[in-house]
């Protein structure tokens, strides 16, 4: 199916907000071009298929074929995703998220070309948040990871099996450390690492030109304020173009069972290094842990702050929803009560969500706003946040005074 051509409707007239016409078209015509040429080449598969570009607020849209007489997805517009609209599957976009860098916006749009078609390839798993990554030590080995990944990157021979060997170390010490992380990150990175791989392959076909940008997504990584969702992205396109070096072809025989790390130790035949502290020193790690004991204090007391908003005080309760969009920077994680996520947006047979902060159940059986809520027959509002009741739902208070819950009516 050719990603040529763009539709375009203009729901409201506000010309401000709206899409523009010619470049999303133009943007629609840079994908086709790199789908086609990428031409099934990684996954066995072609790339190219239906895409949207949507604007939340203006209701606009633009699509690369006629889109369906059927109700809209309601994140559409929301989240860069891949979602069903019509029985077909689309890749769809934020219009004001996309990066102005042509390269960089091909990256993203081929990073979600590949989640629409992930499910097909039996990549889509079902996966768990990484709140050891908002620790001072899970942060720690992550970051050391990454130094070494960007260094073997940029070395070859000696010094880059020397620098395979320390990622694998590091990467080992901090599965030893939390208990189960090993594969909570292994999932994520299947479910994202794989995806961030194949955009940064496909927008840079030469290999090397492939090996510096993964490099430097691995040191822009860092800079994060969290890596709880986010540290899939730089890991998958750092492991994925040193096993092209090491084990070309290697997409097509990947397994969801597979591990990342394990392909490339067992394809580069390199052992962890002996010891991760003494090649801790190698990439700046006493400094590196200095940082992390300052940004572990002002996370006690964000976490301390959200606890207070979230746990303590009134809030109103929610079922869970399968249909979220939210922003995976500032994610944090509140130990025992979950983990609160920006710019949060719910679609559930309950009704709808829209909020600026959300804290989701650690079993994500529930979704909780902080109180105090106002309650106008089907519309809730509180600090930040709505909800719009669907009909057989209501609202009532809660087990703890001040406290409310959204249940079906009986």
């Amino acid at each position: 199916m050719s990603c040529v051509g763009a539709v375009l409707l203009l729901l409201f007239t506000s010309a401000s907000a709206q899409i523009d016409q010619e470049r999303a078209a133009q943007y629609f015509r840079e994908a086709a071009a790199l789908c086609e040429r990428e031409g099934g080449r990684i996954w066995g598969v072609s790339l190219c298929g239906p895409m949207v570009i949507a604007d939340a607020k203006s209701q606009t849209i633009a699509a690369n074929q006629p889109p369906p007489d059927a109700k809209r997805p309601a994140a559409l517009g929301f989240a860069n995703a891949a979602m069903d609209w019509g029985g077909t599957r689309w890749t769809t976009l934020i219009w004001i998220g996309l990066p102005a860098n042509e390269l960089d916006r091909g990256r993203l749009m081929v990073h979600e070309l590949f989640h629409r078609v992930q499910p097909q390839l039996g990549l889509f798993l079902n996966d768990q948040q990484a709140p050891h990554l908002d620790t001072p030590e899970g942060r720690y080995w992550m970051q050391l990871e990454w130094r070494a990944l960007a260094k073997a990157l940029e070395s070859s021979g000696s010094a880059q099996a020397s620098a395979i060997g320390d990622a694998l170390a590091f990467r080992r010490a901090r599965h030893a450390a939390f208990q189960g992380s090993a594969e909570i990150e292994r999932v994520l990175e299947v479910n994202e690492g794989l995806a961030q791989y194949t955009g940064t392959v496909v927008v840079y076909p030469a290999g090397k030109d492939a090996a510096v940008n993964a490099a430097k997504q691995l040191a822009q990584a860092e800079k994060n304020p969290t890596f709880v969702r986010t540290f899939p992205y730089p890991s998958g396109a750092g492991y994925g173009v040193l096993l092209d070096r090491t084990s070309p072809g290697w997409p097509r025989r990947f397994k969801p069972t597979d591990d990342l790390g394990q392909l490339l130790m067992t394809a580069a035949r390199i052992e962890p290094a002996a010891s991760a502290d003494e090649a801790a020193a190698r990439y700046g790690g006493a400094e590196l842990k200095i940082a992390e004991a300052k940004r572990e204090e002002a996370r006690q007391i964000r976490v301390a702050e959200l606890r207070k908003r979230f746990v303590e005080g009134p809030v109103l309760t929610l079922p869970a929803s399968n249909n979220n969009s939210f922003v995976t920077t500032g994610m944090t994680p509140i130990p025992d009560a979950g983990t609160v996520y920006p710019s949060f947006r719910a679609t559930a047979e309950w009704g709808t969500l829209e909020s600026e902060a959300t804290l989701m159940a650690p079993d994500r059986s529930k979704l909780t706003v902080p109180g105090p809520a106002k309650v106008e027959g089907s519309v809730i509002t509180g600090s930040g946040w709505t909800v719009k009741l669907a009909p057989g739902w209501i609202v009532r208070p809660g087990a703890r005074a001040g406290d409310f819950e959204v249940v079906r009516q009986q």
